[in-house]
């Protein structure tokens, strides 16, 4: 016979069920979900999202990331930024071949981008994957996992890498109005769709032992600066901080301004590092947290 705990365990739980299920059947069946205060608090979406219970969501958007990776062991990530507009090289040649045979100059133009960016996207696959590989040598406890924003572009690339290696992977996606989805590469468990930009940043950090910044445009800024932030102000713990792609970044933001201009140390810019091929972004982890070879 079954204990009295255990018991209570599968009404409790059978109880649960059927709150959803009422839900789902309305979802099904075309229904409007009206209020009802007799349904309960957590089986009702218009009580859920009243502005009144925006902290307890913020809660549920901590939480359900949290323990999904706990339960797979995730305790170390390498978080991987960059644009989501980049394609990898046959598409992006496609698109400009589209181009030119149309003869739109300004299609032509954003195509040339893409064809001279290319490369970024292979590259961010190839760094994925030689951590993945890395770490499947390792000890469960030592072994690091690709976290990206679970986007297009350098995202997919990062995410691809992992997965072209059979390695679990993370996706920390967000809701946005033109409806951005987690790309096909990342591990479906690990793949989380995000309201908040906060929580989402947050859950970035909780894991991370390196950030790799490919170029991107303000999404990857916004994220690179809070981690150079966090860190510079000891809010984070130092973590490798590698800044991809030498050139766009320096034509980009002249830091040496910021020392020039007393608004930031000299020993500020030790902070991150530039590097131009995917195994000298590795090399800077290794070297960081001196990891034995395997």
């Amino acid at each position: 016979m079954q204990s009295t705990e255990h018991l209570s365990e599968d009404i409790t739980e059978r109880r649960l069920a059927d709150a959803w299920a009422e839900l789902q059947a309305h979802a099904t069946n075309g229904n409007a979900l009206e209020a009802d205060a007799y349904r309960l608090a957590f089986a009702d979406p218009e009580f859920l999202l009243r502005r009144e219970t925006r902290g307890i969501r913020f809660q549920l958007e901590m939480l359900k990331p949290d323990l999904a990776q706990q339960d797979l062991g995730i305790e170390n990530t390498v978080v991987v930024f960059g644009s989501a507009r980049f394609k990898e090289t046959s598409e992006a040649q496609a698109l400009l071949a589209q181009a030119e045979a149309d003869g739109d100059a300004a299609a032509i133009a954003r195509a040339q981008a893409l064809v001279r960016n290319a490369p970024y996207y292979d590259q961010a696959r190839s760094f994925a994957s030689t951590v993945a590989r890395y770490s499947q040598r390792c000890p469960k406890d030592d072994q690091l996992y690709i976290c990206t924003g679970g986007g297009p572009g350098i995202m997919e690339a990062a995410n691809r890498g992992a997965h072209d290696e059979g390695a679990l992977n993370v996706g920390l996606n967000i809701a946005l109005p033109h409806e951005q989805e987690g790309n096909r590469f990342i591990s479906p468990e690990l793949c989380f769709k995000f309201h908040y930009f906060a929580l989402r940043k947050m859950h970035f950090m909780m894991r991370a032992k390196a950030l790799v910044a490919f170029p991107g445009g303000f999404g990857t800024l916004d994220e690179l600066f809070e981690v150079i932030t966090l860190v510079q102000c000891k809010k984070a713990k130092p973590v490798p901080i590698v800044l991809f792609g030498s050139d766009y970044w320096k034509r980009l933001i002249n830091l040496d301004l910021l020392v020039e201009e007393g608004t930031i140390s000299a020993d500020d810019l030790q902070l991150f590092q530039y590097v131009d091929d995917p195994q000298a972004a590795w090399d800077c982890i290794v070297r960081f947290y001196n990891l034995p070879a395997v």
